[in-house]
């Protein structure tokens, strides 16, 4: 998604915190099948905020999911390429749903919470997600749907500090650990994770809780909600990939530059869907095609499918683009032929009939400041 698309024109539904929204002055677009904010009091101005102070994002389009039972992790080890009985308590990992060719049905966020395990999906992809999931799991194991959570995701350098005041402990979890706690007599699940490239959390509550909770957030004078528009931007600029846009049935994990996702200690004796395909582009050194970043010259940005020369030759597509706030100066990501793929790279990317300058450059384009463990 990015500031100029194109909505879904279809009925949407409606967030738990719809109303809270119009009252905090949001404009609201269709997404995901949702009536989502955009914007608040502007994307640059949301983007500037999350970087230097916290943001408030609802999030609550997104699946939230639960596999339970005695199988639940041999059963899910026949979907994901995560080494998920070996997953600690409270420890996440980012997964994927592959196809038998190893394309990438969605990607996901796997959490062992204990009881159970939770997987959070893409909104516009959780109804297939969860068919996928019914279809391959044994009937041994339960399958089910948080539809009444909301999902409320907190992020910025002082997200830490305001959730510590409120929900004592949170500071403790570090990137990509999770926990239950209690916030005004609730149980709550805080994980410290999102996708914008800074520190923050994400909380699930039960919906009819969710405003009280964006109340007590947004208290703080720290705190600004923020729409799609600068989680859209702040994405991009950590070199996120985005389902249906940089990720499609259409790619690989190899060619996406998510190999990580397929556990080391999974490679060789395999058992889940997608396993061979996805072997095979490993041991062969690679694919026809790369995904990385661009960095353009000029203010014109590279939108989600203009194309990528190198000299006369037709080397890549765009898959996201957009202007940068925080270095204030176009940026993309696109598959490109492996050999293009080096950074240092100078292509040219046609935009409006214009060939612009572009060069290859690593990602993220803005570093993540993620608190890991151990980090002071």
């Amino acid at each position: 998604m990015s500031e100029n698309d194109d909505f879904e024109d279809q009925p949407s539904e409606k967030l738990p915190l719809d109303s809270w929204h119009r009252n905090h002055g949001a404009r609201m677009v269709p997404f995901a099948g949702y009536e989502m904010p955009i914007q608040y009091e502007g994307i640059k101005a949301e983007h500037d905020w999350t970087r230097s102070h916290a943001s408030l994002f609802d999030v609550s389009h997104m699946g939230q999911l639960a596999v339970s039972g005695e199988k639940a992790a041999h059963e899910l080890e026949k979907i994901l390429p995560t080494a998920v009985a070996k997953l600690p308590e409270g420890q996440m990992r980012y997964s994927l749903l592959l196809t038998e060719a190893g394309g990438i049905i969605d990607d996901l966020i796997l959490t062992n919470t204990g009881s159970h395990f939770a997987l959070v999906v893409n909104g516009a992809c959780k109804w297939d997600d969860i068919a996928h999931l019914r279809e391959h799991l044994d009937d041994d194991v339960t399958l089910t749907h948080y539809d009444d959570f909301a999902l409320l995701a907190l992020q910025g350098p002082e997200a830490g500090d305001v959730l510590e005041a409120l929900v004592p402990g949170t500071a403790k979890l570090s990137f990509m650990r999770a926990g239950l706690f209690q916030w005004n007599g609730q149980h709550i699940w805080v994980s410290r994770a999102g996708y914008t490239g800074e520190d923050g959390f994400e909380i699930s509550i039960h919906q009819s809780h969710a405003a009280a909770l964006a109340d007590a957030l947004a208290a703080d004078n720290l705190v600004k909600p923020a729409g799609l528009g600068a989680r859209d931007s702040l994405r991009l600029e950590a070199g996120l990939p985005l389902y249906g846009h940089d990720l499609t049935l259409d790619t690989d994990p190899v060619s996406a530059g998510l190999g990580f996702a397929l556990a080391k200690s999974r490679r060789e004796d395999g058992g889940y869907i997608g396993h061979a395909p996805s072997m095979a582009r490993l041991e062969d050194g690679g694919t026809a095609s790369r995904r990385v970043g661009l960095a353009l010259e000029g203010r014109l940005p590279a939108r989600e499918g203009a194309k990528v020369y190198s000299g006369d030759a037709l080397v890549g597509t765009v898959t996201s683009g957009g202007f940068s706030p925080t270095l204030g100066h176009p940026v993309a990501m696109a598959f490109v032929e492996t050999e293009r793929a080096e950074p240092g790279t100078q292509l040219t990317i046609d935009v409006r009939g214009k060939r612009l300058p572009a060069r290859v450059v690593p990602l993220p384009f803005v570093p993540h400041k993620y608190v890991r463990k151990g980090a002071s």
